[in-house]
């Protein structure tokens, strides 16, 4: 993904459109001087939709769309005739795209399936004519329904990456080497921190053409659940992942304490992403010898680690098999 190319929040003003009005015509006809009433109903106005769209990564065809308006219903006509409906918006997204109201901060629907559609603002109902409010007391009713009027608003739409295995980590703990080397994903690697600043996703050929994808996520730093470093904006696409892959490397002072804090922030963002199944690695093996693995392996007594380095392929078809296995377990 071309970090220019990659849109994963908008904010955008989004209006439906009004009822048509109900019509309050009266029959009128040769012969037929005194027609009842025949007044039509008004058109509905039209909505904002969102649709699922497969092929899509990115919200970036919405980035310069600030506002978005649907089209209004047409009044209704004699002869009972109803108005047209309002022209809908259909905006294609992502899957994994949330829409959320930025007052409340409240989640209005999230789109996972391709097709998918979810209304956004709905439009108003057409009023009725005044047809429907003839009785036996009122045969002549002048009278007909407004339309309901459209809804509006700022509306968030976020976009949380779909992935099997998401790559969990400070920065340059080697994960965008990793995704280079197992897929065919070409990630920006570079040794100084913050080198991937949007999520990078490959997909990992397995054996006998099995295949999973993976998610670089921008590195996690102490304090990124308060939006430290790129906090807030990439813990979100975790959510989405199947199963987490920490990477703690090989050259950290304090491996278990490294692990720790991620642990830490991904439970003070969301306590539910502590749920997912998770794997342990040790990442830029091949600067250790067999003594200072065991040495680092006592320091997780509960957790089981693996040893990898990207540079030398050590263990590399060890780390796909074992993340196979946990997601099809």
């Amino acid at each position: 993904m071309a970090e220019t190319n990659f849109v994963d929040y908008v904010k955008i003003y989004f209006k439906s459109g009004n009822g048509g009005p109900g019509s309050h015509h009266m029959r009128r006809e040769k012969f037929v001087a005194f027609g009842g009433p025949d007044g039509g109903d008004g058109g509905r106005g039209g909505h904002v939709i969102l649709r699922g769209n497969a092929q899509m990564w990115t919200l970036l065809h919405l980035k310069y769309r600030k506002h978005i308006f649907a089209g209004h219903g047409e009044s209704g006509g004699g002869q009972t005739s109803t108005g047209g409906d309002g022209g809908d918006i259909i905006l294609e997204v992502p899957l994994g795209t949330v829409a959320r109201d930025p007052e409340t901060n409240e989640v209005i629907f999230e789109i996972t399936e391709n097709g998918e559609e979810q209304i956004l603002m709905q439009g108003g109902k057409g009023g009725l004519g005044n047809v429907h409010f003839k009785s036996s007391t009122n045969q002549t009713p002048r009278y007909a329904q407004p339309g309901e009027e459209l809804k509006e608003g700022w509306r968030i739409l976020e976009l949380k990456i779909l992935a099997d295995v998401g790559l969990v980590g400070f920065p340059s703990a080697g994960k965008s080497t990793l995704l280079s080397v197992v897929s065919a994903a070409k990630p920006k690697i570079a040794d100084y921190p913050f080198t991937t600043l949007v999520p990078n996703l490959g997909i990992v050929g397995h054996r006998e053409s099995q295949s999973f994808v993976m998610a670089d996520i921008p590195g996690i730093i102490e304090g990124a659940h308060e939006g430290k470093g790129l906090g807030l904006r990439f813990l979100r696409h975790i959510e989405r992942n199947s199963m987490l892959l920490f990477m703690v490397p090989a050259d950290s002072e304090d491996h278990l304490r490294e692990y720790s804090i991620l642990l830490s922030e991904l439970e003070k963002y969301n306590p539910e992403l502590l749920d997912k199944e998770r794997l342990v690695t040790i990442s830029k093996s091949d600067m250790l010898d067999d003594e200072l693995m065991e040495e680092i392996q006592k320091e997780f007594v509960d957790v089981p680690v693996m040893f990898f380095s990207s540079i030398t392929n050590l263990n590399i078809q060890q780390l796909k098999d074992k993340i196979w296995h946990m997601l099809n377990a």
